[in-house]
């Protein structure tokens, strides 16, 4: 039996999770970074901050109940993607500390991007790592505040799972278009629970038209028009429905348009925007995607030991 500590410290979460290879279960603690009322986000400088704060604190829940329990692996992420240039200084707090803790242990801890994180996170929700066990390629959507992502993953021995994006937003990513609206509306940030709560007080239908270049789109555009309807006066519940209408309707124009280029093929989605219930059920049923659990779809850190106990071969 092997106990494989996670750890993610996002531009939104602090969080960790202990995997036992055996029963694969997870036990996680999660604390989302503060942010000021009406504030569209946080500065690098102070999400370095808190999480220095925060990650002892989530750290301590994590393993009040785990009294004499040994770490075999460690798995961090230590930037948002595999790409070059590819950083964010955020995450240097948590590769910072899984890379002392594995001194102090002697283990040397796997790391990975934050996106791949998500995409097993995903897999361990869904079940599906028969995926991974294939030589044959499946999409992840990953849609968060950070990113608008439809990547190509192609199982890989020695790296777990090689990602190509094949397409992306161009300018405004979804979650930042639904925390500006939430901002908007008033919600506190981030934004996506309230949101959803707020739609789904009305049954209004909207006919959106998605802006998509070559398989990729634009969202600024929504911003824009949520704003409109802000300013002549529309209800919150329906500028809400609204939104998320429009982000739904674009996902599945760029899921259309890479099933064209590269045939079908399994489609699992994950981000904290795809924890979002009208956007599930309709990708579900049109495309019959996989969504991970919103405890694993939002920003967590059981995809990284899930990278770790895999790299290592312990699950």
């Amino acid at each position: 039996m092997s106990k494989i500590l996670g750890i993610d410290t996002s531009n939104y979460t602090t969080s960790v999770a202990l995997l036992d290879t055996e029963t694969m279960q997870v036990s996680q603690q999660k604390k989302l970074l503060p942010v000021k009322k009406g504030e569209k986000g946080i500065r690098q400088s102070d999400a370095v901050f808190h999480h220095t704060i925060q990650l002892p604190q989530v750290l301590q829940k994590l393993f009040e109940s785990c009294e004499g329990i040994s770490i075999d692996g460690i798995g961090v992420s230590f930037a948002p993607r595999l790409v070059e240039g590819s950083y964010m200084p955020c995450f240097t707090v948590g590769d910072g500390f899984a890379s002392s803790l594995g001194t102090i242990i002697g283990i040397t801890p796997e790391r990975t991007s934050h996106q791949v994180g998500h995409i097993l996170a995903g897999i361990y929700s869904c079940d599906r790592f028969d995926l991974l066990r294939s030589d044959k390629p499946f999409l992840a959507f990953h849609a968060s505040g950070g990113t608008t992502d439809l990547l190509l993953c192609t199982p890989n021995e020695d790296s777990v799972i090689d990602v190509t994006e094949i397409a992306s937003s161009l300018d405004l990513k979804a979650g930042q278009a639904v925390d500006r609206t939430g901002v908007m509306l008033g919600l506190d940030f981030p934004c996506g629970k309230e949101l959803e709560r707020l739609a789904m007080k009305t049954k209004r239908s909207f006919k959106t038209r998605p802006v998509i270049k070559e398989g990729n789109c634009c969202l600024s555009g929504v911003e824009n028009l949520c704003r409109k309807m802000f300013d002549e006066h529309e209800s919150s519940e329906d500028i809400a429905r609204f939104c998320l209408c429009y982000l739904c309707d674009t996902f599945k124009k760029m899921i259309e348009s890479a099933f064209e280029k590269y045939g079908q093929m399994p489609l699992i989605c994950v981000g904290g925007v795809m924890s979002n219930s009208l956007i599930r059920d309709e990708l579900s049923r049109q495309f019959g995607a996989f969504f991970a659990k919103p405890e694993f779809s939002c920003d967590n850190a059981v995809g990284t030991a899930i990278y770790c106990g895999l790299k290592r071969s312990l699950i």
